[in-house]
Formats: structure tokens, C-alpha cells, sequence
């Protein structure tokens, strides 16, 4: 069963600037590492999200040598921003197994891993799915407050508290709604929030979030359609929860590194 959204990836070209201007934007920023196969290196943006057991995160990751076999290595012509996100599992082999019954293959489970900034060494194993609009899977060998910390690092000055909704731009948005389906634990939702004027969208829970898909209108200027066109199917934009008592204004993308980003309480 899939618990909840794990975290999601945001592709940067500077990792120390990103750092600094998220900084700026008031959230805690944790240094992460340098990823097992020495091509790329992360920081970390995590939320506790006082409505589910699992914490959250945003990954700002960044490539340390030209990789054109790395998954994510496309993305970099494209520009940063959303590039991915990832699923946390109960049981990643069984989930795996569970989703290949209802017709969707997803490959795994297969070894990942970090070296953290202390010398930690961190262990995970992930499941890839067959298309871009669904998540990989994500789950922990080493324990995961390893890898995801907890306490007063997931306090952060701007009162962002957890990942309220992502929305995943779609081409074919009843193939995409059939493989979400097979995904064991996300649950479709009865209506979906209009993501542009004409989308076509269909949200599904899981955990505290939400994970609204969203096929562009026929409109020529759909600004779902242009993110299709430049980078394909995958996550579109991010909305976070703050706290009742903060008041923010949503920031300019340059600022989040490409990241469409608002906030709702």
C-alpha cells in the first residue's frame, strides 16, 4: 500500500544558489549529499505534515557531471523546475507486485543510496514506473529518519507546514487517471480543482495531499499545453500548506527556480 507522497524533485542548475534563494524565501534548507552513482548532489526542504505520520520533502538536485543516462539528465535542456516526485511505499516488492496484477509494470525494486554532507551512508530502494505522469516508488532500507530528519528542521520561518497538492500535466488524461488507478492506496477523488479555463482534470488523495492531473483545453495558448510541449508529461506545478495565522505571497518563479508555487492555508 502506498502511504503517501515521499517527495518531490526540483531540478536546479546552481545548488548553492537554490539553497540560498529558498532560504531567503524563509524555509529551512538541509544540505543532503552526494547520491551513490557521484552524478548528482541535493538539498533538502522537509515538512512534517501534522496530518500523516510521514514527513515530506522537496529535493532541489542538482547534476555534477554531464550524466545522459541518468533518469533525470533530459530534464536539463528543458530549464529547472518540477521534474519528477516520488511515492513512499508500505512494502515496495508487494506494491510493485500489486500494481503489476492490475496491468501496470513498474520496474524494482532496485538499489539507490546518499552519502550525507556527515558521512552518513543512506540505502533505498525504488520502483520505476513505465510513463512520466506516474511517481516512482521510494522506500527505505537504512531507517528513514536518515534520510528524511525530523524536529526543528521541518520548521520553517514562512509557516509552510506540508505539500497541500501537486498537479501533473497529462496528454491523455483517461490513460493517465487508468494507471494511477493501479497504483495500490491513492484513492480517486469525486472532483478535481480547475487547474486552467477548459482542463480536463481528475484528482486522486493520498495522505495529507492531493495529486490533481490535469490534460490541457484545445486552447493554442494553454499554459499546460506549452509545459507539455517543453518537458512531456510530469509534475506541473506545487501548492503548499501554511500555517492559518501566516500571510505569503506567492513568489516569483525565478525565485523557486522555475517551481510554479503558491500557498493556501
Amino acid at each position: 500500500m502506498i502511504r503517501s507522497i515521499d517527495h518531490i524533485v526540483i531540478l536546479v542548475y546552481d545548488l548553492e544558489l537554490a539553497i540560498a534563494d529558498y532560504t531567503d524565501l524563509g524555509f529551512t534548507v538541509i544540505p543532503g549529499g552526494e547520491h551513490a552513482d557521484g552524478a548528482t548532489r541535493n538539498a533538502l526542504i522537509v515538512f512534517a505534515e501534522p496530518d500523516q505520520a510521514d514527513s515530506t520533502y522537496l529535493e532541489l538536485i542538482a547534476f555534477k557531471r554531464e550524466a545522459p543516462d541518468h533518469r533525470w539528465w533530459q530534464h536539463t535542456r528543458s530549464g529547472e523546475g518540477l521534474i519528477d516526485f516520488a511515492v513512499l511505499p508500505d512494502a515496495i516488492a508487494a506494491d510493485i507486485a500489486t500494481a503489476g496484477e492490475r496491468g501496470l509494470a513498474i520496474e524494482g525494486p532496485i538499489p539507490g543510496g546518499r552519502r550525507r554532507p556527515d558521512g552518513q551512508e543512506l540505502a533505498w530502494h525504488m520502483g520505476f514506473p513505465p510513463t512520466p505522469d506516474l511517481p516512482f516508488l521510494c522506500a527505505d532500507v537504512t531507517p528513514r529518519e536518515l534520510r528524511v530528519p525530523g524536529g526543528v528542521e521541518t520548521q520553517h520561518a514562512n509557516a509552510a507546514v506540508g505539500i497541500a497538492d501537486l498537479t501533473v500535466a497529462v496528454t491523455d488524461l483517461a490513460a493517465s487517471v487508468a494507471r494511477y488507478r493501479a497504483l495500490p492506496g491513492i484513492t480517486p477523488l469525486p472532483e478535481a480543482a480547475e487547474v486552467e479555463p477548459g482542463a480536463r482534470c481528475a484528482a486522486f488523495s493520498l495522505g495529507a495531499s492531493s495529486i490533481t492531473l490535469a490534460a490541457p483545453p484545445d486552447n493554442p495558448d494553454s499554459s499546460l499545453r506549452a509545459h507539455l510541449n517543453k518537458r512531456g508529461d510530469g509534475p506541473y506545478a506545487l501548492t503548499l500548506r501554511v500555517k492559518s495565522s501566516a500571510t505569503i505571497q506567492p513568489p516569483e518563479e525565478t525565485q523557486v527556480h522555475g517551481v510554479p508555487l503558491r500557498f493556501v492555508k
